[in-house]
């Protein structure tokens, strides 16, 4: 089972191309975690780099909304925080989510396993903070947590 982000893997970071993949799917985070998927064509993407850019130093702030990572690159390696995603698995995701290999999306799925949020260009971390610490779960979680 996948944590909260704890470290970012980047889709062009990993040269081994013997690396054990996993076959990760949205069904297996359900009330488990939140997760937040950027769809890009390839690691090189201009809108890709900027957003794993604005990501970047807001690692802690994933963790504490139990919001896993996961990286959908059409051209190149796919990632669910540092675990390499198969290819298969990642062409899911794209179906599932309707996103072509052409474009560049951020998809805000929530514990109970729909889309709260999509957008079409980078967006801001605290945005994505923003909208899940509105949501009632994340109100309780936060009573429950004390924070």
């Amino acid at each position: 089972m996948l944590l909260p982000v704890s470290t970012f893997g980047r889709a062009h970071a990993s040269t081994n191309n013997s690396a054990n993949t996993s076959s990760f799917n949205l069904s297996s985070q359900k009330w488990k975690n939140r997760v937040l998927l950027v769809f890009a064509p390839s690691s090189s993407n201009p809108a890709y780099q900027k957003q794993m850019q604005l990501f970047d130093k807001y690692k802690s702030s994933f963790r504490e909304r139990d919001l896993v990572l996961v990286q959908v690159v059409a051209n190149g390696k796919s990632f669910a925080n540092t675990e390499q995603i198969d290819p298969a698995a990642a062409a899911r995701l794209r179906d599932r989510l309707k996103v072509s290999n052409q474009d560049f999306c951020v998809v805000l799925v929530g514990k109970d396993g729909g889309v709260k949020r999509r957008d079409t260009t980078p967006i801001q971390a605290k945005a994505i903070f923003n909208e899940i610490d509105a949501m009632p779960m994340r109100r309780q979680e936060m009573r429950e947590r004390g924070s």
